[in-house]
């Protein structure tokens, strides 16, 4: 007991303050242990204790975990809580949050209304109050206004008199006596479902909360904890630092991001380096990256299975049917399916932008140049419906039947997905997949939704667009195009990717609501050719061992794909296991280095052998 006391004392002044020889009140085999280990395992026993005493009331219209994100605009109100950051800072992985403080209004009842005001065009507003904050007389005709036409969550780390102060309340109430960073970290992940309520009040509170009242509550999203809770120690995962430093000084990448989710839980997610090598600003978890042939997985093939699914395009079924202008070329009876294993025949690529001529594009913008290819450089008003598409439409075929990894392919796609939705690709991603799933930094063009500080920069373009390529894509083609196509164009951070694919290994679901029949997902990531290794869309495991692709230590049931940019992400059925690299390699120019070095497999490796241990 007096050890737990000790610990609980020492975790609440925060993690970084363990030191090695509190070690020693523990074990001798404990103090082998690196601290950081100790700590997790500190923060595991305290969080059991959180959940056994935070309880869900109110609750009977199950909102908590919250869903429909797609419906929703949410504001945090934080009205006096010392933790409101970190609770923030979590909510904000599930989905956009706009965030409030108190503290900005002047103590009268006036300007406190005027945090009313700036609510209103929220419809969902999740309040923390503590026991100071509801003996403020402006605190409760706050929640009693809101509660009438708002959807509220209110979160109180308080006294059992306190608890008493919200017996009016009809919205759900998440609560605990503990008034720590602890129950900020819960009681947030518990809004969205990453952890559950099962605690129930184990007394007479009032007329309204009794004993034995408490609401359970379902997981439904990623849950952010310490490799600990899944049984591996974070000293074992400490060899991706080491080669991730290598990549760096061997200048494989200015910087790179790394997470890990094993089992729904994200154990591991990790910046490293600089933005450039002449940029010292640190790299940061939530930066957004040129995914480049990413792009082909989570976006175009995303939106093909939707449309499978609805029957608006069958893969047996000929490109010349989906596409009027291909029914006259050597295109039109090639299959959809032909064209998802990359077996159509299509030549690799064509360098769109080695045919330019000078009176194709300027470097300002107007209505006879309006497509933006880069910062000061504008391509001319129906270049790719006059130069570029007939140039795909005519281009020769060769090796029909055979694996031939083209970017032509998923050119045809988006052209088949905007033709059978009547949506733009990006907005279809968008409003399908991105949005209602909660993720906020996913993209097309991201520079019309982020600043250049959000989004590493990839090329400094000495060829084409003379310029450092910020927030705009890399690959040539698609840049021609506007930014968005089939086979690149995508931007963004770790974690978006990991909603989107652990939605892939949950088989389709996520959040309560499913964007996939089990059915459909296990048909495109499983092996669909015969003379390649390829799903539909989905690149995966390689069988020929030698190659050890994507990692020597890796399943069969593999499938992801990797990006030119240094990007790759890779799920794993066998071990519930989501693997996301991202890197800006191709800065300042192209390296093939985090190839020769094996960077993403090798860090691929350490997390299987971190499992096994």
């Amino acid at each position: 007991m007096v050890k737990m006391f000790i610990l609980n004392k020492l975790l609440r002044l925060g993690p970084g303050f363990v030191p090695l020889c509190f070690l020693v009140l523990f074990s001798v085999s404990a103090c082998a242990q690196p601290a950081e280990h100790v700590r997790n395992e500190a923060f595991l026993m305290e969080e059991k204790n959180i959940e056994k005493s935070t309880v869900l009331l109110n609750n009977e219209g199950k909102l908590i975990p919250l869903k429909g994100l797609q419906d929703l605009t949410i504001a945090s109100v934080n009205i006096g809580s010392a933790y409101a950051s970190e609770f923030d800072s979590i909510l904000t992985k599930y989905t956009q949050i706009k965030r409030f403080e108190s503290s900005v209004y002047n103590h009268d009842m006036l300007t406190f209304n005027e945090l009313n005001d700036d609510l209103k065009f929220y419809n969902t507003v999740i309040i923390q109050v503590t026991d100071q904050s509801l003996n403020d007389p402006r605190t409760i005709p706050l929640l009693l206004d809101l509660q009438l036409n708002k959807q509220i969550v209110v979160c109180l780390a308080g006294d059992v008199q306190s608890l008493k102060l919200l017996n009016f309340l009809k919205s759900p109430l998440i609560w605990s006596e503990k008034k720590y960073s602890g129950y900020a970290n819960f009681a947030a992940q518990l809004i969205f479902g990453g952890v559950r309520a099962t605690a129930k009040l184990k007394q007479d509170i009032s007329a309204k909360y009794l004993s034995g009242l408490g609401f359970e509550s379902s997981i439904s999203r990623l849950k952010y904890t310490v490799p600990e809770e899944v049984g591996i120690n974070s000293a074992a995962l400490n060899k991706i630092d080491d080669i991730a430093a290598e990549a760096i000084r061997s200048k494989a990448a200015p910087g790179a991001v790394v997470m890990v989710v094993l089992d729904g839980k994200v154990i591991y997610n990790k910046a490293f380096g600089t933005r450039t090598y002449t940029d010292p600003t640190p790299t940061r978890i939530n930066d957004i990256y040129d995914l480049a042939s990413v792009t082909k997985t989570s976006a175009t093939t995303m939106a093909v299975m939707r449309l499978f699914e609805q029957e608006k395009l069958k893969l047996d079924t000929n490109v010349g049917a989906y596409i009027p202008k291909a029914r006259n070329t050597n295109k039109s009876d090639i299959s959809v399916r032909e064209v998802m294993l990359h077996q159509a025949g299509f030549i690799p690529f064509i360098p769109f932008y080695m045919n330019l001529l000078e009176s194709d594009y300027r470097r300002d913008s107007t209505a006879a140049f309006p497509t933006k290819v880069a910062d000061n450089y504008f391509i001319r008003k129906g270049y790719f419906a006059q130069v570029m598409w007939p140039q795909m439409l005519k281009s020769t075929l060769a090796n029909r039947g055979k694996y031939v990894y083209s970017d032509l392919s998923m050119y045809f796609m988006k052209e088949m997905v905007e033709r059978q939705s009547g949506v733009p690709m990006e907005n279809y991603v968008m409003d399908q997949f991105y949005k209602p799933l909660g993720m906020t930094r996913a993209g097309f063009n991201p520079r019309l939704r982020f600043s250049k500080e959000e989004i590493i920069p990839t090329e400094d373009d000495r060829t084409f667009r003379k310029t450092l390529l910020e927030g705009y894509v890399h690959d040539q083609g698609a840049a021609m195009v506007g930014g968005v196509s089939g086979h690149a164009g995508l931007f963004s951070s770790t974690n978006d990717l990991a909603i989107l694919y652990q939605m892939l290994l949950n088989r389709g679901s996520y959040g309560g609501t499913e964007y996939f029949k089990p059915a459909t997902v296990d048909m495109f990531t499983a092996r669909q050719s015969t003379v390649s290794r390829r799903g539909l869309g989905f690149d995966r495991w390689d069988p020929e061992s030698t190659k050890g692709y994507p990692s020597r230590l890796a399943s069969p049931q593999t499938f992801g794909h990797t990006g030119y940019t240094g990007t790759c992400v890779w799920v794993d059925p066998k071990y519930k296991l989501v693997y996301i690299f991202l890197s800006n390699r191709v800065n300042p120019g192209v390296s093939a280095k985090l190839i020769e070095l094996n960077i993403r497999g090798r860090i691929q490796d350490v997390i299987y052998e971190a499992i096994a241990n």
